[in-house]
């Protein structure tokens, strides 16, 4: 693995919105880029000495924005980060031109010049792949790349008899540098999970089977299982933007993402009334509704309906009735009428009501609920100053 210190290039945002746009929007999203690096030393600093703190910042940094996240981690001394394909890892390289950047999906995502090119490494997810780099790599002198063992998820990554097959090899990986072997575990969110420690098994006993070289194994919830999970890299995702790696217990990381959204109207509703799509809340008292600009094409999940809860001055205010495309019902009964008029804002996501929160009430996880959020909010970043 490298250790160049990865060159920051600046770039202009085509998310950041001028102020005027974000006084227009119906919802703004605001996230705290200081509260991603601080995230990022938190889990630095947890993992064993001899292991280093990668950041996984596919899916657009899990909707966030790629190109204002990655900048701001190799600021804070992020060295090496993790994409789903080979267009995010294009992209990434233009922001970070001396950052190690690995391509999770593998050579299938384009050609083995492709990557060279753009001075990525694919991760080799098969033996078809890792013959394929072979060819590549022996006219090119030993390109590198990783490799991905499948220790249990049956997804991505060699399979055992693909690991038995190339550990059979005389030279099971000639012709080019191994710079990290990964695999990924299924059920690192469940410390008790029997499965963690299979898999832990099962990594290292293919790892002595094939040439030495760094290995990585956690990753967000993966890092709270321990030492021995650790390796030589920790692969940070989720718990970077403020998720829970720790179901079920206070969560360490710090919040990064406040979501509000705006009044629309508000309304007197008597007993018996119905609101919303297919009549499916009715008033069992008379009572007030606000209507506010947020829906599931905003990202805010029809499974959400009937359930979870804003806060509006600080009071609750629980979603009635189904979400819509475009629109959100609150029950805003009690609340002071000052507070609750169109134009103001309701609080979706705050310190208090984070992003599992609203995964619960979707019955979801919050990396649907990030990557989800925000197609037409407005957008304002906190933070992140060179």
């Amino acid at each position: 693995m490298t250790s160049t210190e990865p060159r920051v290039r600046p770039a202009a945002s085509p998310r950041t919105k001028s102020a005027r746009a974000i006084e227009r929007a119906g919802a703004v999203i605001e996230i705290d880029l200081d509260a991603i690096a601080l995230n990022w030393r938190k889990l630095s600093e947890r993992v064993s000495h001899a292991a280093r703190c990668a950041a996984v910042v596919k899916a657009d940094a899990y909707g966030l924005g790629m190109d204002k996240v990655a900048p701001v981690l190799a600021r804070a001394g992020c060295k090496t980060f993790f994409v789903a394909s080979l267009e995010e890892g294009l992209a990434l390289r233009a922001l970070l031109p001396r950052a190690q950047i690995a391509v999770l999906n593998g050579l299938i995502m384009g050609t083995p010049a492709d990557f060279a090119k753009g001075a990525l490494l694919p991760i080799l997810n098969d033996l078809g792949q890792v013959k394929q780099w072979q060819t590549y790599a022996a006219r090119r002198g030993g390109t590198p790349a990783m490799l991905h063992l499948d220790t249990g998820m049956s997804r991505l990554g060699l399979s055992p008899g693909e690991i038995r097959q190339l550990a059979a090899q005389t030279a099971p990986l000639s012709g080019f540098t191994t710079s990290l072997i990964i695999s990924h575990l299924a059920c690192a969110n469940e410390p008790a999970h029997p499965m963690n420690i299979e898999q832990l098994d099962r990594f290292r006993a293919a790892l002595r089977k094939l040439p030495k070289t760094h290995a990585s194994l956690a990753a967000s919830s993966g890092i709270f299982l321990g030492a021995d999970f650790h390796f030589d890299m920790v692969r940070a995702g989720a718990a970077l933007y403020g998720i829970n790696p720790s179901p079920g217990r206070p969560n360490p990381m710090k919040q990064v993402v406040q979501l509000k959204a705006k009044i629309l109207q508000v309304r007197d509703v008597d007993r018996g009334e119905s609101v919303g799509y297919g009549a499916a809340h009715r008033m069992d008292r008379p009572g007030r509704i606000a209507t506010i600009a947020m829906g599931y094409a905003d990202g805010w999940l029809r499974s959400s309906g009937h359930r979870g809860t804003a806060r509006i001055a600080g009071k609750p205010a629980p979603v009635i009735g189904q979400i819509s495309m475009d629109l959100v019902t609150l029950d805003v009964t009690g609340i002071d009428p000052e507070a609750v008029r169109p134009g103001a804002y309701a609080d979706l996501l705050d310190e208090r009501y984070g992003v599992d929160d609203a995964a619960l009430a979707a019955q979801t996880i919050g990396y649907e609920i990030l990557t989800s959020l925000g197609r037409r909010c407005g957008r304002v970043y906190r933070g992140g100053a060179t």
